[in-house]
């Protein structure tokens, strides 16, 4: 016979039970997180976001899976994320577009600096202007004295309002004071093919697309956006040195979760996310595109915040100053 005082231990031990193992099995991670990229596979913010997944997948214990959701100059993707269940389960990777969305479109459905937590900055990316491989001009100097002779026959590709190279356009159209016919596709990797089939005449698009393209000879370089000349390109001029003001542009790369994720989850992310830039597979991919991962300082989400709002308040003014409003 069991002591009613043996019962009542009993009793309690399975209480307790019933108390932490659902805590345990809770514990976040406990399934796969989706990784949100808000531009087409292949390419450059999909190639940084499919190296991180990889990585941080090892550090989280649980697989990051990459989706791709196109549309609207990553607005659609960031929207996505903004409305998703705040769980941690769901997180956007995005870069200038977050900065630059609010001057762009006349509506949207998030606000970049109140809809989400910031998990942190990642790698800075340089620009580089490239042409289809007859274009005539012999460098640099050379083509803004072309594209001013010919402003009414030349087209500017881009991948799509709102991307990267959108933006890098309206920065070059402004500097060299011409209005060439813009070419939007799709996603970098279309025109780049039309580039290279000589359909469109420039292109200004981040190195961790461009290069490997024009190491091959398909496309002609003329000039990087950085302030200081790409080390892989060492022997090419900044549009800075060019004879262009402000005319600098650097491609940096966020990581974002819903508004009200938890901060476990926040810091597990940042945690795998600062792990994933040391990893050495990360670390000499990035590198050989010339992308420059951000210092530990930066790869906070104090650190991502303050930049972002920085980037807003740099280009807005710019942005509607040039009258370039999408719907």
């Amino acid at each position: 016979m069991i002591h009613p005082l043996g019962i009542l231990l009993r009793a309690a031990v399975f209480a307790s039970l019933a108390i932490v193992l659902p805590t345990v099995a809770q514990a976040w991670p406990n399934r796969s997180v989706t990784l949100v990229v808000p531009f087409s596979a292949g390419g450059p913010t999909d190639i940084v976001a499919r190296l991180l997944a990889t990585s941080m997948g090892r550090t989280l214990g649980q697989s990051v899976v990459v989706d791709n959701r196109t549309g609207a100059g990553g607005t659609r993707a960031a929207d996505l994320v903004a409305s998703a269940k705040p769980d941690g389960y769901t997180i956007l990777i995005h870069h200038n577009g977050m900065s630059t969305a609010p001057a762009l479109y006349r509506q949207l459905r998030y606000d970049p600096l109140s809809s989400f937590e910031y998990i942190g900055l990642v790698v800075d990316v340089p620009m580089t202007i490239v042409a289809r491989p007859d274009l005539p001009p012999k460098d640099a100097k050379a083509l803004f004295a072309w594209l001013q002779e010919n402003r009414d026959k030349v087209n500017l590709a881009h991948a799509g309002p709102g991307s990267a190279s959108h933006v890098c356009s309206m920065m070059l159209r402004r500097a060299i004071g011409v209005e060439p016919t813009t070419v939007p596709f799709q996603g970098t990797a279309p025109a780049l093919v039309a580039l290279e089939g000589g359909h469109v005449d420039l292109l200004c698009d981040q190195t961790t697309q461009t290069l490997p393209h024009i190491k091959s000879g398909k496309i002609k370089l003329y000039a990087t956006t950085t302030k200081a000349r790409v080390p892989a390109l060492k022997d090419t001029p900044t549009l800075l040195e060019s004879g262009l003001k402000e005319a600098e542009l650097i491609i940096w790369h966020g990581i974002y979760a819903p508004k009200g994720t938890p901060p476990e989850a926040i810091a597990k992310l940042n945690a795998a996310l600062k792990a994933a830039l040391k990893d050495p597979v990360v670390v000499a991919r990035l590198t050989e595109l010339s992308g420059q991962i951000v210092p530990e300082s930066r790869q906070t989400p104090a650190a991502l915040r303050d930049f972002l709002k920085s980037e807003i308040d740099k280009w807005t003014p710019l942005i509607r100053a040039s009258g370039s409003y999408l719907d």
